[in-house]
């Protein structure tokens, strides 16, 4: 038997909660039940091009919805997402998983309680270049990341390190996998009062060392991040969904041969991704590929960056 579709909605449909709606909308396995927002009109707007209906209040999806994505403002993600969560509704909530650490215990607690799927939208770990990359990382010893963005009219309630380099703390964690003993970080805000532009230099335990830097100020768009181990190199290409890797391959008697080039790479939509694995978490009752300790541990060094801004 086909099993019932997981029934979603979607809070907050502005910049990025339009797509949510956009891709819940034409997935298979979900069906999307309504959106909600605080802009009627936008509401109202999103909902017709998706084919589904405006649900007034957050409340009133209880009962009627099995999971949820939450694409408000950061500051009302625990807000939103905790009586969703008693109510035993899963959850999808955007990065940064909340506003402070506090809140993001008071999630990871919550899920526990209700036994409910809590998960964080660190996209690229959904992105299919990084997906194709990932077995050949092996104890990187050196990791490089750019991640420049034009201004914004969005997410200017937080500083870039939670709007846009959150992204790559998410990933480098799991990826390097030790724990990190040592931060040097610099941040400057130059076109609102929050930073704008940022850099920062994580030691880990394990001797690897990564570099970002992240700004929402620059010309042009660049979000690449790229991996240096023995005997490989490997540069990824988010945006393009591109991969090179170079590695060297020893010659019996003779100097070693540099090998190597662009990957296959399946392209897709990360969120699509993104949000099949969250409907396939709901449905088959497993964690999902971002989990809430994930989110809440990208959180923590992001904080920890910005504490070192002085």
């Amino acid at each position: 038997m086909t099993p019932a579709p997981v029934r979603v909605a979607v809070v907050g449909v502005g910049h990025l909660g339009r797509h949510h709606a956009r891709v819940l909308a034409d997935l298979d396995g979900a069906s999307l039940v309504g959106v909600v927002d605080a802009d009627a009109a936008r509401a109202a707007e999103v909902a017709a091009a998706n084919q589904t209906q405006v649900i007034a209040t957050v409340a009133d999806l209880i009962g009627r919805v099995d999971a949820v994505s939450i694409a408000v403002p950061t500051e009302a993600h625990a807000s939103v997402a905790l009586p969703l969560m008693a109510a035993g509704i899963h959850v999808l909530v955007e990065k940064p998983m909340t506003r402070s650490v506090a809140e993001a215990d008071q999630l990871l607690a919550a899920a526990a309680a209700s036994g409910v799927v809590l998960a964080v939208g660190h996209i690229e770990h959904f992105n299919p270049a990084v997906l194709a990359a990932r077995p050949h990382i092996h104890a990187p010893r050196f990791i490089e990341v750019h991640r420049l963005g034009t201004f914004p009219e969005r997410s200017l309630d937080i500083d870039v390190v939670f709007d846009l380099m959150i992204h790559d703390l998410g990933l480098v964690l799991e990826l390097v996998g030790s724990e990190v003993v040592g931060i040097e970080a610099v941040g400057v805000p130059v076109l609102t009062p929050r930073v704008d532009i940022a850099n920062a230099r994580l030691k880990f335990a394990n001797g690897c060392i990564a570099n970002l830097t992240a700004s929402r100020i620059s010309r042009d768009q660049v979000r690449k991040i790229r991996f240096f181990q023995p005997n490989t190199y490997l540069s990824i290409d988010y945006k393009a969904q591109e991969v090179e890797a170079w590695r060297l391959v020893p010659q019996k008697g003779g100097m070693p041969r540099i090998d190597g080039g662009k990957l296959d790479v399946l392209r897709d939509e990360p969120l699509r991704r993104e949000l099949e694995d969250f409907v396939a978490a709901v449905r088959d009752r497993r964690p999902p590929g971002v989990t809430g300790e994930q989110g809440r541990a990208a959180l923590v060094l992001a904080n920890d960056i910005v504490s070192r801004m002085g």
